[in-house]
């Protein structure tokens, strides 16, 4: 897992190969996420059966909403081989940034 800024990933997830991942629950994220991300809810008894059929090829840029559900789903995900990218401060941090969100 690499840490990065609200600069840094907005950068990141410009790359078509990065796979934006929210973690938060599927009502957090129905409020208001990044562009293009997808959702899994690393809180859910299911999220290692979800991240396992994801391409481990690709690299992932997650976030959850202060930047602490993201480490934890950040270092599953590395632990089973996957490339990680994790949003330091979450999407709180992000709106504060005055970044966009879609809803």
């Amino acid at each position: 897992m690499i840490n990065l800024d609200v600069s840094q990933f907005a950068e990141k997830i410009t790359d078509q190969n990065v796979i934006v991942l929210d973690v938060r629950t599927p009502a957090e994220f129905s409020q208001g996420r990044i562009a293009k991300s997808i959702n899994i809810d690393v809180l859910s008894d299911y999220f290692i059966a979800d991240i396992a059929g994801l391409d481990k090829g690709a690299q992932y840029a997650i976030y959850c909403r202060s930047g602490k559900r993201s480490v934890d789903a950040a270092t599953a995900m590395d632990e089973i081989g996957f490339s990680t990218f994790n949003l330091l401060g979450g999407i709180v941090a992000w709106q504060e940034s005055n970044n966009e969100l879609i809803v």
